[in-house]
């Protein structure tokens, strides 16, 4: 490719996958919250106030509700219209910016997506389904990974996929940092709760989120510390979950943009930087600066990137 896409389809290519990517890792926050208020009888306040904290939607949430019930939380995250970061609204906005660039898609990709919208609308719209939330959100990962699956399977590796796979790279990073952020926000009884089985189950939980506890097992056993599950999730770069796998990739599709641009661009430079940063940092690094003001420093790096990719591709014109 010897030109530059249009700003606009580069954008909406790349919007395209954020948002796909959004919707499947708010179903994971979901579950998240879900699993841990099982692990409590006295309350779920503190599950459901960290999860929405760290989906970013606590204050808009609050202007409508006065309390963290397990289903007006799920309402909210799931299938409200007005949330822009539920997964209805996700789901509709995905679809939006892929019929915007239909052209530069397959017709299996838009198929997929076009079928994950009208399969999720449906069922999503239907209170009965909240009976069974578990199917439902598994559901809600099978009809992304049938569209990720799609893309894979059919898109000419050119700057139209690279676009979409930057999109959904910096999505992943910024979410596997807020679900392992979730912890912070989840207060155990109290301090002799530190390494207690309801301690164990909350991290186990984390791991599940990420789809990671099977990996981690075979990795390490039994023993579940949350040293090794940070240090997993964080920096192992096997894990297509990590944010190490996800800036090794971000930075491997930026040189390759550059490539098919013949430029060298400011986006690649602070990719290069931002996963420089997060492969030098150890776990005892991580530890002695504080997981929560490490992870809050990864997230504003990551949407920093995403700003750079935005201006050096001019998404705006």
């Amino acid at each position: 490719m010897s030109s530059h896409m249009l700003g606009r389809t580069a954008s909406g290519l790349f919007w395209m996958m954020r948002y796909l990517e959004r919707m499947e890792n708010t179903a994971r926050l979901i579950d998240a919250g879900f699993r841990m208020s099982l692990t409590r009888s006295r309350t779920q306040r503190s599950e459901w106030e960290s999860v929405l904290t760290t989906a970013g939607a606590k204050t808009l949430y609050m202007t409508a509700h006065d309390d963290y019930k397990t289903a007006s939380v799920v309402e909210f995250l799931l299938a409200d219209r007005d949330n822009p970061g539920s997964v209805i609204s996700s789901l509709k906005l995905a679809r939006q910016n892929a019929r915007m660039t239909r052209t530069a898609l397959t017709r299996d990709v838009w198929e997929a997506i076009n079928g994950a919208w009208l399969t999720l609308n449906e069922l999503i719209g239907t209170p009965k389904d909240r009976d069974n939330l578990p199917d439902l959100l598994a559901q809600i990962r099978q009809q992304s990974a049938l569209v990720r699956g799609t893309i894979n399977g059919t898109m000419l590796r050119n700057d139209i996929f690279h676009f979409m796979e930057l999109g959904g790279l910096i999505e992943r990073a910024d979410k596997t940092a807020r679900i392992l952020d979730t912890k912070y926000y989840v207060l155990l009884p109290s301090s002799a709760s530190v390494g207690s089985s309801l301690d164990h189950v909350q991290w186990e939980m984390i791991l599940r989120s990420a789809s990671a506890e099977r990996a981690f097992h075979w990795l390490h056993g039994g023993e579940i510390t949350p040293g090794a599950i940070v240090d997993f999730l964080i920096h192992d770069t096997r894990l297509p979950r990590s944010i190490a796998f996800c800036y090794e990739t971000i930075v491997s599709t930026l040189e390759a943009l550059d490539a098919c641009y013949d430029q060298s661009s400011d986006a690649l430079a602070t990719a290069r930087g931002n996963r420089d940063h997060i492969l030098g940092s150890s776990s005892a690094t991580i530890v002695g600066m504080g997981l929560h003001e490490f992870l809050l420093d990864l997230i504003d790096r990551n949407a920093g990137l995403s700003d750079v990719i935005s201006q050096t591709y001019r998404f705006n014109t």
